[in-house]
């Protein structure tokens, strides 16, 4: 079974453009990131898939691999047009703008596929508890509810379950957006419209569990540092300086 990494990576973010060329201790951001994928030793291959070419540049510059893309509304979406032409099993998305990733939770992602042999699985992803009712109800926390085999029943960012009645066994949980998919599951998503709920939402998962299917979710404790704005990309040069 080949496994593949890609890192989608837009230049022009909303909130922070240019975030991924910022310097982060003696490399960029979108460099430290490809290089501590590369390092976990987990892939086969790994790429970044980008519509920039300052960004493109920037990783055939350490060595690294870059395939452009077009312009894509969602990071599923341009790594399906970066995989079609490379021979692979299983595709994992990490995060341009999540530089301190660790090698565990992405292992646990990996290691669904192996005992699938029906493939009823399509992709794999992260999910991680969220405590306190700041974080329940912050839009921008995508939260995920599951079956009781761990597959996922919906995502939103409302408050999921809607606590009508407080149930002390009731546990909410945010959703990490590192995947890994099919690759036959990830070419057919690009190939199917948006449809209302994920149109509203803004969340494209939920396209999978529209179209019928099945998501995997595997809990993790690992908290990371997403670039979001430049307070966070100020946090993690913290992180990093507590690490020299």
């Amino acid at each position: 079974m080949k496994i593949i990494a890609v890192i989608p990576a837009r230049y022009q973010a909303s909130r922070f453009p240019g975030k991924l060329m910022q310097v982060l201790g003696e490399k960029t951001v979108i460099a430290t990131t490809y290089q501590n994928v590369v390092e976990t030793g987990l892939f086969d291959e790994v790429f970044v898939a980008t519509d920039s070419e300052i960004i493109f540049e920037e990783i055939n510059n350490i060595g690294g691999n870059a395939v452009m893309t077009g312009e894509h509304e969602t990071g599923s979406d341009r790594i399906a047009e970066a995989v079609r032409d490379i021979e692979c099993d299983i595709v994992v998305n990490v995060q341009g703008d999540e530089p301190f990733l660790k090698t565990e939770p992405l292992k646990q992602l990996i290691s669904v596929f192996n005992d699938d042999f029906e493939e009823k699985i399509s992709l794999a992803s992260l999910k991680i508890k969220l405590k306190n009712t700041e974080e329940i109800e912050n839009p921008n926390n995508v939260k995920v509810i599951t079956d009781n085999d761990g597959f996922a029943l919906y995502f939103s960012r409302s408050v999921i379950p809607y606590p009508r009645e407080i149930h002390p066994d009731v546990a909410y949980f945010k959703h990490i957006g590192v995947y890994a998919f099919r690759k036959n599951a990830l070419l057919n998503f690009a190939q199917l419209p948006m449809k209302p709920l994920e149109i509203s939402e803004k969340i494209e998962c939920i396209r999978y569990l529209e179209y019928g299917m099945k998501i995997k979710m595997i809990e993790t404790d690992f908290v990371g540092v997403g670039i979001d704005v430049p307070e966070d990309l100020e946090k993690a040069r913290a992180i990093l300086n507590t690490r020299i």
